[in-house]
Order: C-alpha cells, then structure tokens, then sequence
C-alpha cells in the first residue's frame, strides 16, 4: 500500500520494547517514516510552543501514537502525557486523546469514570482509614490492595478475613505507608482465567483469555499466565462494549471477568497490549492499528 500524502506519526513508548517496535515497524511499512519517542527525554519550550525530542519538534507532526508512557506507572506519568496537550493543540493527532488516556492510568479515576456510568465492577472500597480497610476486607471476606498505579499485578496485596485483627492492621499499615490512599477490591473466584476485550476505536476486534499458572491469584503474564483464544458471550461484549464507551480511545483493551455474580469490569486499558491479541487471537494489532490510523488522517490510497 502507498500513500499519495505520507503521513509522519511517532510512536510515545519504550524503544527496544516489542509492542513499541512493532507499531512502529507497521507505521514505517506505510509511511516511510519511522521514530520511537521515550517522553522522558522530550522537552517543552513553552514560549516557541515547542515540544524537542532531540532535533524533532513533536508539534510538526500529523500524529502521535500514544503506546506507552513508561515501563512504570507513577504520578509523573501523568505530567509527561500534560506535554502532549502542547501537541494536540498545535493540530498533532494523537492516538487516542491525552484526556482520555490521562483519565485512566491512575486506577481510581478509572474506576469512578465506570462506577458513575453504571459499569458493573468488584465491591471496592477506596480508603485512608485502617479501620474502614480493615472492615472492607471482613465484609469481602478476601480482598485484593491494588495500588493507584501499577500494571500487571504490581505492587498488589491479597488479605483475607482468617487474618487475626493485629495481623490484619499491620499488613494494612505496611500497604498504607507506601499507599496513602487505598483502593480495596473484594476477590472473586475466577476459575483461573479473565478476559481481555479489544477495541479499534468503536468497533469490536477480538478477544483473548488470560490463563492463571498453578499457585498464583491473578493471570498475569508476568506471573506465568497464559493467552488463549475465546468467544466471549453476549453479556461480556456488551459489558466490554459500555465500559469501552465511556472513554474515547482508539485502541484499547477492556478486562472483563466472570464472578459467581455475573461479569464484572476491572479496568479499561489506558493503551491496550498487542501480545494477547497475537498469542490469544492470531491477529496483528500492530497493523491493523497502523491501518486505522493512517485511515483516521485521511491518507488516500
């Protein structure tokens, strides 16, 4: 495929990372035009309304796609996708908006965006109280401390109410010092599995299943989990398809799982991975995202 007007869109993420590399191998196959940005080395001149990564102004750019701020989430996420805003304003289409990726990495918005939009979601409880925790994780009866920002199960703790009270209020205090404000999620039974829901912009792409490893609580890749195909039912895409729509991304991945209570929504993926999508589905994301975007710049053929 050629294009009579070549677009030039940047990929924000991790170089050397494969999901990073990939988009940007999809995008330089189209385009010709080829440039990983790691945003940490990216500098705003706000006066020329400028914004370096080396000798490339970013503002010069048709597009940017947002892939990957860091290879950990922190509050300083948050400031380095402010940056972008400089971008967008200068015309620069970024993919998928700063507002709606901003809205997402940290969990707590996440989750107020769902629970305010009706998204069935696990019991929560979000808390700087050690006796409110404590009584959240009595009333769940096992429950997962999820800090604000983290992927991949980082950082995360499961209690249970067999914990005798002093126990229980230590463990709490630890997670409490390096996590002021606690977000508690009651813990299901999920039978070794949830679900990855992906999106390319409104229109439903495929989904995978995540698949626990023996001895572990959550299905995380990086815990040994595995990816596998699945035909999700009516009630998961249509729970995936209502929380996707409450953000306006480009390409995201929805998490969905099945509890003794029906499906329930864990979080909708700021930026979304491209490995599940390959391993669980057979599918190349990285292209078919490549295609989309070129196809949301109106490049003609």
């Amino acid at each position: 495929m050629t294009f009579t007007q070549p677009r030039r869109i940047g990929v924000i993420g991790v170089p050397g990372k494969w999901s990073t590399e990939c988009l940007a191998d999809a995008l330089e196959s189209l385009t010709g035009f080829r440039l990983v940005i790691d945003i940490s080395r990216v500098s705003l001149d706000l006066a020329n309304r400028a914004l370096w990564y080396d000798d490339m102004n970013l503002c010069t750019l048709d597009g940017l796609a947002i892939k990957k701020i860091s290879s950990v989430y922190g509050p300083e996420t948050l400031e380095r996708l402010d940056l972008l805003r400089v971008a967008e304003a200068s015309g620069v289409r970024c993919f998928s908006p700063v507002r709606s990726v901003h809205g997402l990495v940290d969990r707590l918005s996440c989750t107020i965006s769902l629970g305010n939009a009706g998204i069935r979601m696990p019991e929560t409880t979000i808390t700087e109280r050690i006796d409110v925790a404590a009584n959240a994780v009595r009333r769940y009866g096992s429950a997962v401390l999820k800090p604000l920002f983290s992927t991949k199960a980082r950082g995360m703790v499961v209690l249970d109410n067999t914990l005798a009270p002093a126990e229980l209020n230590q463990q709490l205090s630890e997670f409490h010092r390096r996590n002021p404000i606690m977000y508690i999620q009651k813990k299901h039974e999920l039978s070794g599995e949830d679900y990855g829901v992906v999106f390319l912009g409104k229109r439903y792409l495929c989904t995978y299943s995540r698949v626990g490893a023996k001895d572990t609580w959550n299905t995380t890749i990086n815990s040994g989990g595995k990816y596998r195909a699945h035909e999700p039912s009516a009630a998961i895409l249509q729970l995936a398809q209502r929380a996707r729509d409450v953000f306006d991304l480009d390409y995201t991945t929805v998490d969905v799982a099945v509890t003794e209570e029906g499906p329930v929504v864990f979080e909708v993926s700021a930026f979304g991975g491209f490995r599940g999508v390959k391993e669980g589905a057979g599918l190349d994301a990285a292209s078919l995202y490549a295609d989309y975007m070129l196809d949301e710049l109106g490049a003609s053929t």
